[in-house]
């Protein structure tokens, strides 16, 4: 049994403890350990000059990264090894544990938040963490983690030739997400180092290098962790055959999506903020990852696009010639107004705008007689499509109803002309319907005076 006599003993002699006048003395150092860790990472920030809310060492806050928590434990050992010299622990067999377990789960929190900072299962991940780790502290503190240990060391099975236990995989499982986590941390540095004044075609190469990078470090941490989980790699052997075979036939897509990826962001045929067409659907490409391209709409919209399409199918890269790209709008006037004056005020309307271009600048054209009056077509250039286009239409659009109403010319709205005709015996004879007869003067009607 766990709860026997001396570990009673045990626990209520720490309680004991806890109530001596000297327990004072080991909180003054403790808190002394926090305000001094709090100094000098503060400081620290600032002659950084890290501003980052995303770094892993000093987040959005100061105590909300990884580095305060760190030296606040190397601060805490440093006041009990101060304080052991002269008086009993007894706070201290407290403190410790407490931020140690409060140094593993920031750090945990903020290497997941860097290397997943978009995944959706993040949260759940954290909370487990944070319950497994405050629960190991409390059996720590309690002193059942030993007796704990023991009794899930005899729990042994056989494996092949090697012998296994319950306590040896948890260690293995603790070691290999400690590895994990480290690799990690250093691919999620790396990569940060690599994207930061990347731009263009050198933002595409660096991000290939990056998930190469994390792939490698992910890789070589997979084997650590279970090489000290206790398997031996040779046995793997066997696997690394099945998983041929699976990648071979039901993982083809998956892994040919992979590949693909590697071969775009090499070749650099698309790039990131490259303005693309893909089965119909044009936007700016915001990312590209190992598996998919994200394809961004001027209106917001997202399209997660397989690596293999942007292969395999045909895809209009609209930004790898020429970044200008052609927008026009047409507008209808009445067939009275002044040809020449029109054409100058929609000329002048395009022109008013800061994202039109003006060389070549904007043209008006006289473009169809239509049923309700004369038909315009303004056409002009822009570089920056992915800032949006419906917004910049809207706003020559503007211009151009202010600039018509300001010289007093028509703008037309459709009109149809009703012929009312009076019921006549050749239609009675046919069964036609009742029609009455109305005066000549409203034989012809305009359908918007009706």
């Amino acid at each position: 049994m766990l709860a026997n006599g001396p570990l009673l003993d045990e626990l209520g002699g720490k309680l004991v403890a806890l109530t001596q006048p000297t327990v004072l003395i080991e909180l003054a150092a403790a808190l002394a350990a926090l305000v001094l860790a709090w100094v000098f990472v503060a400081a620290l920030r600032r002659l950084s000059g890290q501003r980052n809310p995303d770094s892993i060492l000093f987040g959005r806050h100061l105590f909300d990264g990884a580095l305060f928590p760190l030296v606040l434990l190397v601060f805490g050992y440093v006041a009990r090894n101060f304080v052991d010299d002269h008086i009993p622990l007894a706070a201290f067999r407290l403190v410790i544990p407490a931020l140690m377990s409060l140094a593993v789960i920031r750090t945990g929190a903020k290497v997941l938040q860097a290397a997943f900072p978009q995944a959706q299962w993040l949260g759940d991940i954290e909370r487990t963490i944070s319950w497994l780790v405050w629960g190991a502290m409390v059996l720590w503190v309690t002193g059942v983690l030993p007796r704990v240990l023991v009794a899930l060391g005899q729990v042994r099975w056989k494996m092949g030739s090697s012998e296994m236990s319950v306590r040896t995989v948890l260690e293995g499982a603790i070691t290999a997400g400690i590895v994990l986590l480290a690799a990690l941390w250093i691919s999620s540095v790396l990569e940060a180092r690599l994207l930061r004044s990347a731009t263009g075609s050198g933002l595409s190469v660096r991000k290939a290098l990056s998930n190469a990078i994390r792939a490698l470090l992910l890789f070589v941490g997979l084997m650590f962790a279970l090489s000290a989980a206790g398997i031996d790699l040779t046995a793997l052997s066997v696997l690394g055959g099945a998983v041929g075979v699976g990648i071979g036939l039901g993982l083809q897509k998956l892994a040919a999506n992979y590949v693909s990826g590697f071969v775009i962001l090499a070749e650099r045929s698309v790039r990131i903020g490259d303005n693309v067409r893909v089965d119909g659907f044009e936007g700016r490409i915001t990312d590209i990852t190992g598996r998919y391209t994200v394809i961004r709409s001027p209106g917001g919209r997202e399209s997660i696009v397989p690596n293999e399409m942007l292969i395999s199918q045909r895809v209009e890269n609209l930004s790898l010639a020429d970044p200008r790209v052609w927008q026009s709008t047409v507008v209808s006037v009445g067939y009275d107004s002044d040809v020449d004056l029109v054409m100058r005020l929609l000329c002048e309307a395009a022109y008013a705008s800061p994202r039109v271009l003006k060389d070549p600048g904007p043209s008006a054209a006289l473009s169809a007689f239509g049923a309700d009056g004369l038909e315009f077509t303004l056409g002009f250039w822009i570089v920056d499509p992915e800032n949006g286009t419906l917004s910049l239409r809207s706003d020559i659009n503007l211009a151009i109803l202010r600039a018509l109403r300001a010289h007093g010319i028509d703008i037309p709205f459709p009109q149809r002309v009703v012929q009312i005709q009076g019921f006549g015996p050749a239609a009675q004879a046919a069964g036609g319907a009742m029609v009455p007869n109305v005066p000549a003067d409203l034989a012809q009607t305009p359908a918007s005076a009706l």
